[in-house]
């Protein structure tokens, strides 16, 4: 394999970031993973996105499975050393090679002669010489190979065959998505004895038809079973589903590939907008992610935004801010975004994000190069420090007040909540008097800091507006969730107000949060029931329909998520959605991906199918499954809580980063690694 020992380090990467990163613990499957190079599978023209965390097109209109799916069934199949492998849908021979990496022999089938003939030769190149190709019906296994210690499909079947249960062996292990049409699951079938078969639900999945004499009613007879992670778009001449999900897909516009030029093009409709804002159903999906760098990446190129201001704490978006623009470091400033959840913004996607816009800062004089802006308040300690350095620096003799006016809150500052509670129940005197006023002073003296400071008294100011509001955040947050909920909503509206000041007049902006927030909660339980209103609420109150809204949803796959807050990150499966919610109506559209423009005048007729109000999910950083409707969900009234929505059918979790330093990275690299 020397001839591709070229990108073994992003074999590892791939290995570490996309596997170890969401549960892949099988040490075979993951050395396998390392060896098999992936980019001698797809077409030369794709080999420098080989170890994306995607799948990619191949020969006869397939798909090379995105890596994450290949690790996770080769996982769940538990390939030994002498094993006998059957494998259904060979496609480009990626995941032959990978299971032969493991396995004493593997058989694979394909019924497309092509792909067989390319996987065939492939493997042969690479050295192969335990993986046998066959070309045919996969449906009726390989009975005079039988039995098999495990078999492994690549299409999604209403049922397991019969033929593939009699050639299991005991003890033998099947894995392979099935269940009736548009619920998929993905299932491990162990055989226990002659007649018995234990079953386990791995979650929810989407894959390609299983084509062949048992393939059974529910799969469709015009698809290859080739190697495949998500669903393919109808075709032209495709029957229209029923009901809203027929609807759905009339006005839907199939999304393209994340980094082609047309997937950014389809959002050219809300350029002209001073604000747009782009959700997330979940904290923890990398398809949102994705997305979203993708269309900022758009606005910021063609439209001449400059500012991407997201649901972040304003000292750790600012050092990304520093790396981005290329401004020095602050000194002995620790990494950002090590505080719960981390996961949220130290991940392989923003990570991506990230170097591509300081890239793309490089290239333009500073006065045009697009910043990244933290709209949240959490950073309570970490906001005093930067304020105190900040007059440290430009007037020693106001620093020393504002240490003293700062130093009520110095009992507090490791867990700000435990403030609100004494000042609420135990007779403590609230500290609001000295942190306003160290507001106001700061400010008052805008003029004279801005004029020795080299340019960084918002980022001061902005502190000092941050620890005020989170005094009064941690101070009012036991009277009553709306209370603080309103609060927080408003200090993060307030901080894309004076950004927008600051950056001119003609300035625009795209934010990054949760639905929850970029959503007009006005349209929702949330504003109509609990009094609690929005960053998305408050800039249509102020920008009219210069602020363009658009949602994010997904149906099912997996989230990076907690169980409890200040718990451990988990790869958790999320369930496929519930039937009286709008998501099982965006999934009955039979599309894995699309955008649905709901803005008025464009889709009447759609806004009125969709005006009925239904349950919307809402996914934190925190997922609790066991009690998903009461706590993930909520009533919404989409067409007036969004101009557009944003679908992925099936979705995975983002890649956390590791938490050392990697080798060649200088330590002024913003996420520390």
């Amino acid at each position: 394999m020397g001839i591709w020992d070229d990108r073994a380090a992003a074999r590892a990467a791939m290995v570490e970031r996309q596997l170890a990163g969401r549960g892949i613990r099988d040490p075979g499957v993951l050395q396998a993973m390392r060896r098999v190079p992936r980019q001698a599978f797809v077409p030369k023209a794709l080999r420098e996105f080989a170890y994306d965390d995607t799948p990619l097109p191949i020969e006869a209109g397939q798909t090379i499975s995105q890596p994450y799916i290949v690790g996770l069934m080769a996982q769940a199949a538990e390939i030994r050393a002498g094993d006998r492998v059957l494998e259904i849908g060979t496609g480009s021979g990626y995941a032959a090679a990978v299971l032969a990496e493991i396995a004493s022999h593997v058989h694979t089938v394909e019924r497309e002669p092509a792909l067989a003939q390319g996987a065939r030769r492939r493997l042969e190149e690479l050295g192969y010489r335990n993986i046998d190709v066959h070309e045919g019906d996969g449906t009726l296994g390989l009975p005079e190979h039988a039995p098999f210690q495990a078999i492994l499909a690549a299409a999604w079947g209403p049922d397991v065959p019969p033929s593939w249960r009699g050639q299991l062996a005991i003890g033998g292990r099947l894995v392979m998505p099935v269940g009736p049409v548009g619920r998929q699951r993905l299932l491990k079938l162990t055989r226990r004895g002659k007649d018995e078969y234990e079953e386990e639900d791995l979650g929810a999945v989407a894959f390609v038809p299983l084509i062949g004499e048992q393939g059974g009613p529910g799969a469709a007879r015009s698809a290859s079973p080739g190697a495949a992670s998500s669903r393919k778009s109808r075709g032209a001449g495709a029957a229209r589903p029923p009901g809203l999900g027929g609807r759905i897909s009339e006005s839907a516009e199939p999304l393209p590939d994340f980094d082609t030029p047309a997937f950014g093009a389809l959002f050219d409709r809300y350029a002209a907008a001073r604000v747009v804002l782009l959700g997330e159903a979940t904290h923890g999906t990398s398809e949102f992610y994705r997305a979203r760098a993708a269309i900022t990446r758009r606005l910021i190129e063609r439209h001449g935004f400059t500012i991407v201001a997201v649901e972040a704490d304003w000292p750790d978006a600012a050092a990304i801010d520093r790396y981005v623009r290329h401004r020095p470091a602050q000194p002995g400033a620790e990494p950002p975004f090590r505080r719960f959840p981390s996961w949220m913004w130290r991940n392989a996607e923003v990570e991506a994000f990230v170097e591509w816009l300081r890239r793309r800062n490089e290239s333009v004089p500073p006065a045009r190069r697009a910043g990244f802006y933290g709209l949240d308040m959490y950073s309570l300690s970490t906001s005093i420090a930067a304020v105190l350095d900040y007059l440290d620096r430009v007037d020693p003799e106001a620093a020393a007040v504002a240490r003293r006016r700062y130093g009520c809150l110095e009992p507090w500052q490791k867990d700000p909540a435990v403030y609100g509670r004494a000042v609420l129940n135990e007779g403590y005197g609230a500290c609001e008097e000295g942190v306003v006023a160290q507001l106001r002073e700061l400010l008052a003296k805008r003029l004279e800091y801005a004029g020795r400071d080299g340019g960084q008294f918002l980022d001061a100011a902005q502190n000092a507006r941050l620890v005020a509001a989170a005094e009064r955040y941690y101070r009012v947050m036991y009277y009553g969730s709306a209370q603080s909920w309103n609060l927080r909503d408003t200090h993060m509206f307030d901080t894309l107000e004076h950004l927008l000041a600051a950056h001119g007049p003609r300035s625009r902006a795209v934010v990054w949060a949760h639905n929850s927030h970029i959503g007009n909660a006005a349209a929702t339980e949330m504003g109509r029931v609990r009094d609690e209103l929005s960053v998305g609420q408050l800039c249509r109150e102020r920008f009219g329909h210069a602020a363009a809204l658009l949602g994010f949803g997904t149906y099912a796959g997996t989230v990076a998520a907690a169980a409890d807050w200040d718990g451990p990150m988990e790869i958790k499966p999320l369930r496929p959605a519930r039937e009286d919610s709008y998501e099982y109506q965006m999934h009955q559209a039979g599309m894995p991906r699309f955008l649905l423009d709901l803005g008025s005048g464009r889709r009447d007729g759609l806004r009125a199918a969709l005006s009925e109000p239904r349950l919307e999910r809402f996914v934190g950083v925190v997922y609790r499954p066991e009690t998903e409707l009461h706590s993930h969900y909520a009533e919404a009234t989409l067409p007036e809580q969004f101009d557009g929505y944003v679908w992925f059918d099936q979705t995975v979790a983002v890649i956390p980063l590791a938490s050392q330093l990697r080798a060649g990275i200088p330590q002024t690299y913003p996420f520390g690694l």
